[in-house]
C-alpha cells in the first residue's frame, strides 16, 4: 500500500487547488447510501477504504475538507474559495469548481469507473439559490456525493446563468485544461485522468478540479407608464388631439412592484418624428420632492437619459417634460399618429420596461386648382364619294391582306 503523504508533497493539483480556504462549513451535503462518513489521512494510510473506492471523503486534507468539495469565488476576486455562501452582485461572473478525488490510496489497482460530474444550477429566482454538484462512479461506495453552494443577495431577487462554454477540467494528466461539455450543468458529463473515459485511479496525484461560471443577474420588477395631455389641462389621457404649435405635456411614472430596493434607475423618453422637447420643461415627483424639483439636465429625450435614483419596494416617481408640436413631413388627408415611447433600465445588464402615448394630429389637403376646360377638336371634313370604286378599293385592300396572311403561313411551313 501506497503512504497518502508521500505523493501530497507532489501533486501538482495542490496548486491547481489554490489557495487557503474560507470555509464556515455551513453547507449541505450528503451521498446516496443517506449519510457521509469522513476519514482522515492517516485512517486511510491505516487500511480504512483498503478493499473500497470512495471519493471526496478525507477531512483533513491539506487543501480542503473534501466534504465541502463545491466551492466559488467571484471571477475578479482573489483566489480566495468559498465553501458555503457567496454575496452576488448584478451582472458579476463567478467562478464553481468541484474538487474530485478517488481517494483509495492503490492508484491503478483501485481505478473508479465511468466518473460523471454533475452541477445542478436552479433557473428559479429568489435571494438565495443553492447550486449543487455531485461526483458519481459505477463501482464507487457510495455511488454518488454530493455537496451544495448558496448564492445569496440581501436585497435583490437573482437568477444564475451558467456561462456557456465555460466547464472545464485541470489535473496531473494529457487532458489538463481540456473543455468539458455543457452537459455537465444538463445532466452530467464524464470526466477522467489522461482521456476523457470515466476512469480515475486512486490518491492524490490523480485527483481533478473542474471549473465552470456562472452569471449573476438580479431580476427588477417594476412598472414604466406613460401619459400626454394639452399643456394647461388637467387630464392625463392616452392620446390627445393637437395642432401645429402646441404645446403638450408627458407624464412618466415608475414604479417599483418588487421588495428589493431598485438602485440608480434610469428613463429615457424616444420622442418620434414632429416634436421638439422644451428645454428646461423637465420636473422629478417623488416622497422627497412631491412638489417637483425642476431637472438642470435636458437629458431626458437623448441617448444619456436621466437617472432619478434609488428606490425602495412599492415606491414611485413621476417625471414630467414639454415638447412643441410641428410640421416636418405629417402627411395629409388624416390624422398623424405621433407615438412617443418611454423607457426604464435599471441594473449593469439593464432591465427595460416602456410604454408609448399618442398625439394626433389632423392635416388636410391644399384645395385643386380649378380645372381647365378642354378644347374641342375641329371636326375632320368628309371624303367625297366615288360610287362603286370604293367599293372596289375595299376589296383591293382586303385581298392585299389575304394574300400576306398566306404568305406568312407559308413561311411557317418552311421550318
Amino acid at each position: 500500500m501506497k503512504n497518502i503523504k508521500s505523493v501530497l508533497g507532489v501533486a501538482a493539483i495542490t496548486a491547481i487547488a489554490g489557495t487557503a480556504l474560507a470555509a464556515s462549513n455551513v453547507s449541505a451535503w450528503g451521498d446516496s447510501d443517506g449519510g457521509r462518513k469522513s476519514y482522515t489521512i492517516e485512517e486511510i494510510n491505516n487500511g480504512a477504504i483498503d478493499d473500497q473506492i470512495v471519493f471526496n471523503s478525507i477531512s483533513d486534507n491539506p487543501d480542503l475538507n473534501e466534504l465541502y468539495f463545491v466551492q466559488g469565488r467571484a471571477a475578479d476576486a482573489a483566489n480566495i474559495w468559498k465553501a458555503d455562501e457567496i454575496e452576488v452582485e448584478n451582472g458579476k461572473e463567478y467562478i464553481v469548481r468541484l474538487y474530485v478525488h478517488n481517494n483509495n490510496p492503490r492508484g491503478t489497482e483501485m481505478t473508479a469507473k465511468d466518473v460523471t460530474a454533475n452541477v445542478n444550477v436552479p433557473t428559479e429566482s429568489g435571494k438565495s439559490i443553492t447550486v449543487t454538484g455531485t461526483v458519481s462512479a459505477s463501482n464507487s461506495k457510495p455511488a454518488k456525493v454530493w455537496d451544495e453552494l448558496v448564492f445569496k443577495s440581501s436585497t435583490n431577487t437573482f437568477h444564475l446563468e451558467y456561462v456557456k462554454g465555460s466547464a472545464l477540467i485541470e489535473n496531473n494528466g494529457k487532458i489538463s485544461g481540456t473543455a468539458l461539455s455543457d452537459n455537465l450543468v444538463m445532466g452530467g458529463t464524464t470526466l477522467g485522468y489522461d482521456k476523457l473515459d470515466g476512469q480515475i485511479p486512486g490518491c492524490f496525484q490523480y485527483a481533478a478540479i473542474v471549473t465552470f461560471r456562472v452569471k449573476a443577474v438580479y431580476d427588477y420588477d417594476f412598472s414604466v407608464t406613460k401619459l400626454v395631455r394639452l399643456a394647461g389641462e388637467t387630464e392625463w389621457k392616452k392620446q390627445v388631439y393637437a395642432k401645429v404649435g402646441d404645446t403638450v405635456e408627458y407624464k412618466i411614472t415608475y414604479k417599483n412592484t418588487s421588495d428589493s430596493l431598485e438602485k440608480d434607475v434610469v428613463l429615457f423618453d424616444k420622442l418620434g418624428s414632429n416634436q421638439t422637447y422644451v428645454p428646461g420643461s423637465t420636473k422629478l415627483y417623488n416622497s422627497n420632492y412631491k412638489d417637483g424639483l425642476t431637472l438642470q439636465s435636458d437629458g431626458l429625450t437623448t441617448s444619456e437619459g436621466i437617472n432619478i435614483g434609488d428606490y425602495k419596494a412599492n415606491a414611485a416617481a413621476v417625471v414630467t417634460f414639454q415638447v412643441v408640436m410641428k410640421d416636418d413631413n405629417l402627411g395629409c388627408g388624416g390624422d398623424n399618429v405621433l407615438r412617443s415611447w418611454a423607457q426604464g433600465y435599471i441594473g449593469a445588464e439593464p432591465t427595460m420596461k416602456q410604454d408609448y402615448a399618442d398625439v394626433l394630429i389632423y392635416k388636410g389637403c391644399p384645395e385643386p386648382e380649378d380645372p381647365v376646360d378642354p378644347v374641342t377638336p375641329e371636326p375632320e371634313p368628309e371624303l367625297p364619294s366615288t360610287g362603286a370604286s370604293d367599293i372596289a378599293a375595299t376589296a383591293l385592300g382586303a385581298g392585299s391582306l389575304v394574300t400576306a396572311a398566306g404568305y406568312y403561313l407559308t413561311s411557317r411551313k418552311r421550318f
